[in-house]
């Protein structure tokens, strides 16, 4: 099977000089190893009436090549401009992005594939001052590592283990059943509370002046009272010293994952992984206000979710429809 490729410009270039030097097509086919045809059709599509330039020729194969490409699909300006905004401004991911437009309109005109090779083109990063935009990823573009480790933390009496929580909750049945942490700053510092509903993904909590259980516990009750109540599930760090308290105030029960399995409350990390990019790790909270914390919680809820079939937390737990493309 023979293989044809395109005239590169030094073979223009020959083709130029030799019709200069008078010599007919089938002499310049034979000096360049072209067929005669070849040759022939470059001087009539390339080239003019009186004579035949190298520069022009390669110009007008570049353009015409051009345009029978497929067109990009993020050269559609509107579309660019709504990846950008919800990716950038928003900090949805590819996939976010893709399964929201495609549930609003009905069809997909772009998938993640494309949002992250445009990504990794730097497609975006003039957009944000020249940096890359690979930082604004969850993990920048890296992959995770796991490192064992050991209990450092101190031990606090629990309540019910993990085991022992409804099957309802396991299988993320109804409303009500939410995973709990909190997200530290500096040490000794404030911290946040966080709530995670395993079914619909919407984030309650709150901030609170310290990572001490009393406090902790406090914006607890004030984080669930008026939501539906089944279960929670926390973590064992002394932090959750008082959740008996919580139990008396609510009438809620707590569950207890197994020490060093985060995935037991994988919806309550996740979360806590998309607030770190608007409170980073080792950064103080002290400035940080409740209006602050309350509108970054209010943006996550209505952040579309793989999961929910890129429905919004907000739209699962209140059984609203938002308009967000």
């Amino acid at each position: 099977m023979r293989y044809y490729f395109h005239l590169t410009l030094q073979e223009r270039e020959d083709i130029m000089m030799l019709r200069k030097l008078g010599r007919t097509v089938t002499e310049i086919a034979a000096y360049t190893c072209r067929d005669k045809s070849t040759v022939s059709r470059e001087i009539a599509r390339n080239g003019c009436k009186c004579f035949y330039r190298a520069s022009t020729a390669q110009g007008r194969y570049e353009k015409r090549r051009e345009a029978c490409r497929r067109p990009h699909l993020l050269d559609d300006q509107k579309l660019f401009a709504t990846v950008q905004a919800k990716f950038l401004e928003e900090q949805w991911s590819p996939e976010e992005v893709e399964g929201r437009i495609a549930l609003e309109k009905g069809y997909k005109p772009v998938s993640d594939t494309t949002i992250y090779r445009a990504i990794a083109d730097g497609r975006f990063d003039y957009c944000i001052g020249g940096r890359k935009a690979t930082y604004r990823l969850r993990h920048k573009g890296k992959r995770r590592k796991r490192h064992n480790s050991s209990e450092l933390r101190g031990k606090i009496k629990i309540s019910h283990d993990i085991t022992e929580r409804p099957i309802d909750a396991e299988l993320r049945l109804r409303l009500g059943d939410w995973e709990g942490d909190t997200i530290a700053g500096r040490a000794a510092g404030a911290c946040l509370v966080t709530f995670v509903d395993r079914k619909s993904g919407y984030l309650e909590g709150g901030k609170a002046p310290r990572q001490a259980s009393s406090e902790v516990s406090r914006v607890q009750i004030k984080s669930l009272r008026g939501h539906p109540l089944k279960s929670v599930t926390l973590d064992r760090g002394k932090e959750n010293a008082k959740h008996a308290d919580v139990t008396a105030a609510l009438g809620v029960e707590f569950y207890f994952a197994l020490p060093h399995h985060p995935w037991q409350r994988g919806s309550n990390e996740n979360t806590n992984g998309l607030l770190r990019e608007y409170f980073p790790k080792g950064k103080s909270l002290e400035g940080v206000s409740e209006e602050e914390v309350r509108l970054v919680y209010d943006k996550l809820n209505r952040r579309p979710r793989r999961r929910l079939g890129y429905r919004t937390p907000y739209e699962v737990h209140y059984s609203e429809v938002l308009h967000l493309i």
